[in-house]
């Protein structure tokens, strides 16, 4: 193993009980980590916050439940200090990560898989190169990997103020497409509108499925991208078009209904289009074969993943898109700031910096 530091300890925002963020979350002194074969290790020096964070506090809905205490933190971005065998040649590089079990990002260090980071260049600097990497990557996946997105075509983007969102009206209108977004407040509307949507939606003002109809003559959207799940999915797959393709991102709105029975197979059948679940998860060869065998579940490729943030930092450099950050704040801040997000009082990415 091939590192910079090899004892000390770190800081680290770890849940120790389920709860409200301000109560579940401490500030504790730990061991800074050492990471395995085909790992790295990072020091943090941004902390780009997710949603599904917020499940790791309080004790929602998880596909793995830690044993606790533990630290949140699905996403970071740093310079790899620490090399696990196989894969020294990272030593040293600026990267962004999903650290080891999509936790343990709270932190000073953290240990990423190899296969879940990838290179950030130096011309891109603070806060925003550590907000490209979950909600670019999602959307890439979503609109194009999975829908085959096409210029001239129409996608229902909802959240579209969001971290997802607001990359996927962007890469959407760079691909020529034209988008219809939807937001909560009117200041969230007009950024959707800022960003390119071409109709701009307050669902809380209209319905949004009508809208979409009445400007699609009553024909619908080829591609619906939905973050959002339970709250927005009848109406969204009223105004999908004939042979559209529906993508299912995420359960913003009720993460419980993530495991249970939610899809009416008949609904779909009379809707004529094709669903299709999109997740950020990259694999290699050995470890696509195992997750596949064992739980039936499909991952896409670390070359694809390399493919992808290579042709955003493209379209970052050449000012074709941009990450949308609405608030930059100290590591003592994330109870405070990872509260705001699950009230709804952000927008974009929370960008979290360690001094």
């Amino acid at each position: 193993m091939n590192d910079t530091q090899t004892d000390g300890t770190m800081r680290a925002w770890r849940t120790h009980e389920y709860g409200p963020p301000r109560d579940a979350l401490v500030l504790d002194s730990v061991p800074i980590p050492t990471p395995d074969a085909g790992e790295l290790r990072v020091r943090v020096q941004a902390i780009p916050l997710n949603l599904n964070d917020l499940e790791r506090i309080t004790g929602g809905n998880m596909m793995v439940r830690p044993d606790l205490p533990y630290s949140p933190g699905m996403e970071v971005m740093g310079i790899v200090d620490a090399c696990g065998d196989g894969v020294e040649h990272w030593q040293g590089k600026r990267v962004v990560a999903m650290p080891k079990g999509a936790n343990g990002g709270f932190a000073e260090y953290a240990v990423c898989p190899v296969v879940s980071a990838f290179e950030m260049p130096e011309a891109i600097p603070l806060p925003d190169a550590a907000a490209l990497y979950f909600p670019f990557h999602l959307a890439w996946l979503g609109l194009f990997d999975r829908a085959d997105l096409q210029r001239g075509e129409s996608v229902l983007i909802h959240a579209g103020a969001g971290g997802s969102g607001s990359a996927a009206i962007q890469l959407a209108v760079h691909a020529g497409a034209r988008v219809f977004a939807t937001a909560g407040t009117d200041d969230k509307v007009q950024l959707c509108r800022d960003l390119g949507a071409g109709v701009a939606i307050n669902y809380n003002d209209a319905d949004f499925a009508q809208v979409v109809l009445d400007e699609t003559g009553n024909r619908g959207v080829e591609v619906v991208f939905d973050n959002v799940g339970e709250a927005v999915m009848e109406p969204s797959m009223k105004c999908t078009a004939y042979n559209g393709r529906y993508l299912m991102m995420g359960f913003a709105s009720n993460k419980v209904v993530a495991d249970e029975k939610l899809i009416v197979p008949r609904r779909v059948m009379l809707g004529n289009f094709k669903l299709c679940g999109v997740l950020l998860g990259y694999a290699n060869n050995d470890m696509s074969n195992m997750l596949k065998s064992a739980m039936g579940w499909n991952f896409a490729s670390d070359q694809l993943g390399e493919k992808i943030m290579g042709e955003i930092i493209e379209l970052v450099l050449s000012k074709k898109v941009k990450p949308v950050i609405g608030k930059v704040v100290d590591f003592a801040d994330i109870p405070e700031a990872i509260e705001a997000m699950a009230n709804r009082e952000t927008v974009g990415r929370t960008i979290v910096q360690l001094s």
